[in-house]
C-alpha cells in the first residue's frame, strides 16, 4: 500500500512539474487581424528552432488585443494603431514590429471600376463617403450620369484598421458611417459580393500574399494623392502587392493609412519565453517580414525597441 501511495505522489509531482514547464513555454497572443498572419508565420518559424515553445494565437481586432493584454488574459496583444495617452496611463508596454497599411476596397464587379482606376478618389471624396453620410451615390464623386447607390461597409469591432482609416480622413472610428461587419475577413467578403460597395481592408486581406495579386472579387481604389483628378504614373502602384509594399516603404503611400504594428503588454513582460520570442522577432525574425507581405521597420527603430527589452 505504501508503495502505491509513493508512486501516486511521485506521479502527481511529476505531472505538476510538467504542467508548470508547459505553461512556462506557452505564449498567448490575441488581437489585430492586421498582424495575425505575420504572428502565425513567426510562430511557425520560431518553433523550428525552439520546438518546446507553444503558441496560442487568436484574432479579434486591435481593441481585443489591447484589452486582453491589459487584463492579463494574454501575454501579448497584437495592436495596429497609434497608442493613446490613455492606454499609456494604464501601463501599456509596447514594441513596434513592422509596417503595413489600410487600403480602400471595392468589388471587382463595380460598374465604374475602369473610371476609378483612371482617376482614383481624393481624401475629401473618401471623407464624404465614410464620415457623415454626405455622399450616397457614385455619381456624386465620379460625375457620371446614372445614380447608383454607394453601400458603405465599416468594421463593427474596435480595430486599428478603422481607427487608422478614420484618422486619415480626419475622424475617429466612431465617426465612420456604414454597415458594421466584424473582422477583416468579413468586411473583405462583404464588399467583394456587393457591386456598389466600398470598404477598407488591411493589405494582407486585400491581396493574396502567395500570388501577389488582389484577392478574388476585390479591387483597391487608387488614392489621388496630389488631387489633380487623375492617377499619375507615380500614384499607380496597386496592381500587385509588391508594388504597394514598395510604395509604403518609400513613404509614397500616405501615413496614415500606412502605420506601424505592435506587440503590447501590461508592463514589460517578465516571462523568459516571451522576452526571447520578442527579441527574435526584432532580429532573426525580421527576415520573414517581407515574405509574409509586410514592410520592415528601420534599424534605428529596431535598436530602440530592443533596448526596451533590456
Amino acid at each position: 500500500m505504501r508503495s502505491i501511495v509513493y508512486i501516486l505522489i511521485v506521479a502527481i509531482l511529476f505531472s505538476s512539474c510538467a504542467s508548470k514547464e508547459k505553461k512556462a513555454q506557452t505564449i498567448t497572443i490575441s488581437g489585430a487581424f492586421a498582424l495575425y498572419p505575420l504572428a502565425v508565420k513567426w510562430a511557425e518559424e520560431y518553433r523550428k528552432e525552439n520546438p518546446k515553445v507553444r503558441f496560442n494565437i487568436t484574432g479579434g481586432g486591435a481593441g481585443k488585443g489591447m484589452a486582453d493584454a491589459l487584463s492579463g488574459t494574454v501575454e501579448l496583444g497584437m495592436f495596429s494603431r497609434e497608442i493613446s495617452n490613455e492606454e499609456k496611463d494604464k501601463g501599456v508596454w509596447w514594441v513596434g514590429l513592422t509596417i503595413d497599411a489600410v487600403v480602400p476596397t471595392i468589388s471587382a464587379q463595380n460598374p465604374y471600376l475602369d473610371l476609378l482606376k483612371k482617376q482614383g478618389l481624393k481624401k475629401e471624396d473618401f471623407s464624404s463617403i465614410f464620415i457623415g453620410d454626405k455622399t450616397k451615390d457614385w455619381s456624386d464623386v465620379l460625375k457620371v450620369s446614372d445614380n447608383k447607390e454607394i453601400v458603405v461597409y465599416v468594421r463593427s469591432d474596435a480595430c486599428g484598421a478603422a481607427e487608422t482609416w478614420a484618422k486619415y480622413l480626419g475622424g475617429k472610428q466612431e465617426t465612420l458611417s456604414g454597415i458594421g461587419i466584424f473582422g477583416d475577413p468579413g468586411i473583405a467578403e462583404a464588399v467583394a459580393k456587393d457591386a456598389g460597395g466600398i470598404a477598407f481592408n488591411n493589405t494582407a486581406f486585400a491581396y493574396d500574399i502567395n500570388t501577389g495579386k488582389k484577392r478574388d472579387g476585390i479591387e483597391v481604389i487608387p488614392i489621388d494623392i496630389n488631387e489633380n483628378g487623375m492617377i499619375d504614373a507615380n500614384e499607380n502602384f496597386y496592381n500587385t502587392f509588391d508594388e504597394l509594399l514598395k510604395a509604403i516603404a518609400a513613404g509614397i503611400y500616405p501615413s496614415p493609412p500606412a502605420r506601424e504594428l505592435y506587440f503590447v503588454a501590461k508592463g514589460k513582460p517578465q516571462k523568459k519565453a516571451v522576452i526571447d520570442f520578442i527579441k527574435w522577432t526584432l532580429t532573426d525574425g525580421q527576415k520573414f517580414v517581407k515574405e509574409a507581405g509586410y514592410v520592415t521597420i528601420k534599424q534605428e527603430k529596431i535598436n530602440e525597441y530592443l533596448d526596451k527589452l533590456k
